[in-house]
């Protein structure tokens, strides 16, 4: 096995950070990405060693997928029902506990289970905590039917609140438009800075065609921040609100 970088030795103690949190019977939300998998490969470890008796959704078919293969069982988020605990990586964090989410595509199925969670719980490494949100690109997932019409009623909708000329690029995937799990496309904002979050993201959703962004606002209530040391910091939604 190679050695792990830095980066991933951050996102690798964070993922089982949060994996510790979970306790046997629980309803778990698995999230999507590059430290989701470091959790995924961490709660197979802990369920093959204890037995943990657990039901789980997955926010993406690459999740479930991986997690299946790993020996826990996936269901059907309305099988399950509400959520105690949803695990998810983050693009970015600010210190409200605010994310940009979606450069795995799975922007939406995230937000559904993260909604649907008495509490989410974010694993990064250092490089995603931001004083501002915006500096990553934002993600706004879009229906096909359109899609050009629908860039340029978010085109407008950036004017109006003073984000002028912000380049929208649809994404691309081996020079193909790139489908979410869903079969909807997505356009990813290059904003520089988003001074109000909540503005935008109501002015976003507000538009024809969009189906969600990427903004996960007032959802995170704990955020594991992995270092490369393999030690672990702490942000809860109490402090950042203090």
């Amino acid at each position: 096995m190679s050695e792990l970088s830095p980066a991933d030795i951050a996102k690798k103690a964070a993922a089982e950070a949060a994996v510790a949190l979970i306790e046997d019977g629980m309803r778990l939300g698995l999230g999507t990405g590059s430290t989701a998998v470091f959790m995924v490969r961490a709660l197979a470890e802990r369920v093959k060693a204890e037995g943990l008796s657990l039901r789980c959704a997955a926010t993406s078919v690459a999740t479930a997928e991986l997690a299946e293969s790993l020996g826990i069982r996936i269901e059907a988020l309305d099988d399950i029902g509400w959520l105690d605990l949803t695990l998810d990586g983050a693009d970015e964090v600010d210190p409200d506990l605010n994310l940009i989410k979606g450069a795995g595509g799975a922007l939406l199925r995230e937000k559904i289970v993260a909604k649907a969670s008495d509490r989410m719980v974010v694993m990064a490494d250092g490089s995603k905590v931001v004083e501002v949100l915006g500096a990553f690109h934002l993600p706004v997932e879009v229906i096909p039917f359109g899609w050009q019409t629908t860039q340029e009623l978010i085109s407008r909708a950036l004017d109006e609140i003073g984000l002028t000329q912000r380049p929208i690029l649809l994404r691309k995937r081996d020079d193909e438009p790139y489908r979410t799990d869903e079969q909807n496309l997505i356009l990813d904002l290059s904003l520089e800075e988003i001074p109000e979050p909540d503005r935008l993201a109501q002015r976003l959703n507000a538009i024809p065609g969009v189906v969600e962004n990427g903004l996960f606002l007032h959802i995170c209530d704990l955020a594991l921040i992995g270092r490369p040391d393999g030690t672990v910091a702490e942000l809860t939604a109490e402090e950042a609100g203090a």
